[in-house]
């Protein structure tokens, strides 16, 4: 008798076959490329750390501590500055120089906490820019003055060069508190004739600057980029005229 015939198991295709295959080395495929990727991408970078710059401002009436937090484009972001004042101005101690460094050291630990510490400030730079209170003194008291001050600035922890300290002068100080306040508004990098002129009103002198189309004496002109724009400014600064000399002569006379 014979025997009953068994059903036959069903045979794959070979287009179910291909089918398998083709998914099988897909999936190895992208294994094999996520792994390469993954060993070959940079590992992620920390993001950057703030970065800072600190201006000293050496009035005739006060000093302060300016300190700047710069976006990334170097920039600084008005928004988060920082300013502290110490009273009385270097000009002051020209009958005691050595004294005029040690003014600054509460500035320079006020100006130390705000970038973040000691490994911070040893990657900002402080610069000291003295105007009008020290320009009235004589050569010899001046330099002492810029010695002592130097000298404390080294010693800070800050990054510091000697040439970073020095005795601005009058129109330089103008032209500082043009694009500071051009700045501040918003009017830098397009018309200039859309830019405010500025009269700075100091302790011991007073600055005069602004756009101008004529031709000005050389002494008086300065020419400043910014962005793409250029712009032709006059300057001019009048010693004496600033506030504490005009009251010291209405009480002299």
């Amino acid at each position: 008798m014979r025997e009953p015939t068994k059903p036959l198991s069903p045979r794959p295709s070979r287009g179910r076959c291909r089918l398998c295959g083709l998914c099988l080395g897909s999936a190895l495929l992208a294994i094999v490329v996520s792994t390469l990727v993954h060993l070959l991408s940079p590992p992620p970078q920390p993001a950057p750390s703030p970065r800072f710059s600190v201006i000293i401002d050496g009035g005739s009436t006060g000093t302060r501590a300016h300190v700047f937090s710069l976006g990334p484009d170097g920039r600084p972001d008005l928004a988060r500055s920082a300013v502290m004042r110490v009273s009385p101005g270097l000009s002051s101690f020209a009958a005691d120089t050595a004294r005029a460094g040690e003014s600054l050291r509460p500035l320079l630990e006020f100006a130390k906490e705000k970038v973040g510490g000691e490994g911070a400030a040893a990657a900002t730079e402080v610069r000291l820019m003295a105007t009008a209170g020290l320009r009235l003194l004589e050569e010899g008291v001046r330099e002492a003055i810029l010695v002592s001050c130097r000298n404390a600035l080294r010693a800070s922890g800050f990054r510091f060069e000697d040439s970073w300290a020095k005795v601005i002068p009058g129109s330089d100080e103008g032209i500082y508190a043009w694009i500071a306040a051009n700045y501040a508004l918003g009017t830098l990098g397009g018309d200039p004739h859309k830019t405010i002129g500025i009269i700075e009103l100091g302790g011991a002198s007073a600055q005069l600057t602004f756009v101008s189309d004529e031709v000005l004496p050389l002494e008086l002109s300065t020419n400043f980029t910014f962005g793409e724009t250029t712009y032709t400014l006059y300057s001019n600064s009048f010693l004496n005229f600033g506030q504490m000399q005009h009251k010291t002569h209405t009480i002299k006379y």
